[in-house]
């Protein structure tokens, strides 16, 4: 790489649907520009690739996240795919499934190539010691490179050192790429200045990337400054998915990086259309377009994600308390500090914004306390939660309640250890085949995949590539119409109404 050289990851497919249409984007939209992103130069495209995102496809999109992951792999074959990893629990959020079904989820992915890459969180819940040790070794193995993030926050705990022994420690599992991530938007010009030279000089020689939303609105000047420092890969988006809680929009980085005399590797012609098609699809959908946001010192200050304060909206309008929304966000940043100062990205940010609705709905702190946040207290999450900064006096409260002797029962159960035989046996015999098996244990069930196929195919979404199917997908919504006659210089085509009313003729010239 060439020392003036810009490279980007592209986060339009997975992390600008994922910030600004809830995951919303359809097949339809990344097939129609999925052949484009990848020819556009860039290092890695993000894909919506994991256990969570296949559920959205699944309940909400009615579409086969297979079928999707196939698509990207056939029109996106010359450049890294890659998705946020997790682990062998395809329920992080529910009952822990086998960790044999763990294994054939991102065993498949790598058969169909669908992904080259795995992007893992390093230090919010002890990953570096608990899951790294086996996860890794897993992932390589597979053949896919890995990427670990270094989650930004800031807290008393959250200083440059805590920064570099988390880079240290990385090294031994000898990531592919190191990058900071700020899940939050809260990184200042001024903070990076300390930061990414921690991170570069305790890296070992390994890539370093840079992550960042427009939350607060500073992440474009972030970036930068961050190329200043010797970054030498951004994560973008292309609008409309860009800007916003979204990423920085690739053509605003390109054209900024080119001004400080650097080279941008990435055809901003060909994004600059991507970019055009995509607003078009928005359009067609009603979905929202990323725009540059003012900049909030609240955001500084209760840390919150955008997507979660929209849910706690959603939730005080169903609690008819729509009105204390100021009340709730006071309750975090309380519940924050009081519980160490956890990084607020999911899960932790749902946490702590559920239990200060609950504080406000019911009057009394703590009266009610959610089952995640007296695991937490019992160290479930282990050391980089922030468990052990906790008020001492609330974590004695919820680790000697009656409901944390019960959680501890069943949290003591692990995974059940079943065989892909024998889960196959569980979930629909033997002729179910990998790809089946898997949904269904994502969705705990048929009810909803079958639904899914009762949907019927993806929507279609047609783009400039193809003009012809985009005028004749037009022109069949008037069923007035007995003839068409199309004509380009002397060559021309007629299409007649095969209905059994219409008489008209035409003569081709």
């Amino acid at each position: 790489m060439s020392a003036n050289e810009v490279r980007f990851l592209d986060t339009t497919l997975r992390d600008g649907s994922q910030s600004l249409w809830a995951m919303g984007m359809r097949s339809g939209m990344m097939e129609a520009v999925a052949a484009d992103l990848d020819r556009a130069g860039y290092d890695v495209i993000e894909i919506p690739g994991n256990a969570i995102h296949f559920k959205k496809l699944i309940r909400d999109l009615k579409e086969d996240p297979w079928d999707l992951m196939r698509v990207l792999a056939k029109k996106m074959p010359s450049t890294p795919k890659s998705c946020m990893g997790g682990g062998l629990n395809l329920n992080p959020f529910g009952t822990p499934t086998p960790p044999a079904l763990g294994k054939l989820f991102w065993t498949r992915q790598a058969e169909i190539g669908a992904l080259n890459r795995v992007q893992l969180t390093s230090n919010t819940a002890d990953q570096i010691k608990r899951l790294f040790p086996t996860l890794i070794p897993f992932f390589k193995g597979l053949g896919l490179k890995v990427a670990c993030a270094l989650s930004f926050s800031i807290s008393p705990r959250h200083t440059d050192e805590n920064y570099a022994e988390k880079t240290r420690a990385l090294q031994p599992f000898k990531p592919d790429v190191i990058y900071l991530k700020d899940q939050g938007g809260l990184l200042t010009v001024d903070r990076i200045r300390t930061l990414i030279p921690v991170i570069l000089s305790n890296a070992g020689g390994v890539p370093v990337e840079l992550h960042s939303h427009c939350t607060t609105g500073l992440a474009p000047s972030v970036y930068m400054e961050a190329l200043r420092l010797g970054i030498k890969t951004l994560h973008t988006g292309v609008p409309p998915l860009a800007d916003g809680s979204a990423q920085p929009s690739v053509l605003n980085v390109a054209k900024n990086a080119r001004l400080m005399g650097l080279i941008p590797k990435v055809d901003e012609t060909l994004l600059a259309s991507v970019s055009r098609r995509l607003k078009a699809f928005a359009l067609q959908d009603n979905m929202p377009v990323g725009q540059p946001l003012e900049f909030d010192y609240g955001q500084y200050i209760h840390q919150i994600p955008g997507g979660v304060i929209s849910n706690l909206k959603h939730q005080l309008c169903e609690l008819r308390l729509q009105d204390r929304l100021g009340e709730v966000i006071e309750e975090c940043v309380r519940i924050h500090r009081e519980f160490g100062y956890p990084i607020m990205i999911t899960p932790y940010s749902q946490f702590v914004g559920t239990q200060a609705a609950l504080h406000v709905a019911t009057g009394e702190r703590y009266k009610v306390v959610i089952d995640e946040l007296i695991r937490f207290a019992q160290g479930t999450y282990g050391e980089d939660s922030g468990h052990l900064w906790m008020d001492q006096n609330l974590k004695d409260r919820l680790v000697s309640s009656g409901r944390a002797k019960e959680l501890a029962i069943l949290d003591a159960r692990t995974a059940e250890e079943m065989t892909l035989p024998e889960l196959r046996e569980k979930l629909g015999g033997p002729g179910v085949s990998d790809e089946e098996l898997l949904m269904r244990c994502i969705m705990q069930g048929t009810r909803e995949i079958a639904a899914m196929r009762a949907a019927g195919p993806p929507k279609r979404y047609f783009t400039s590539d193809t003009p012809l199917l985009t005028l004749l997908q037009e022109l069949s919504k008037h069923s007035s119409l007995r003839y068409i006659k199309i004509q380009q210089g002397a060559d021309s085509i007629v299409l007649r109404s095969s209905a059994p009313t219409t008489a008209a003729a035409a003569v081709a010239n």
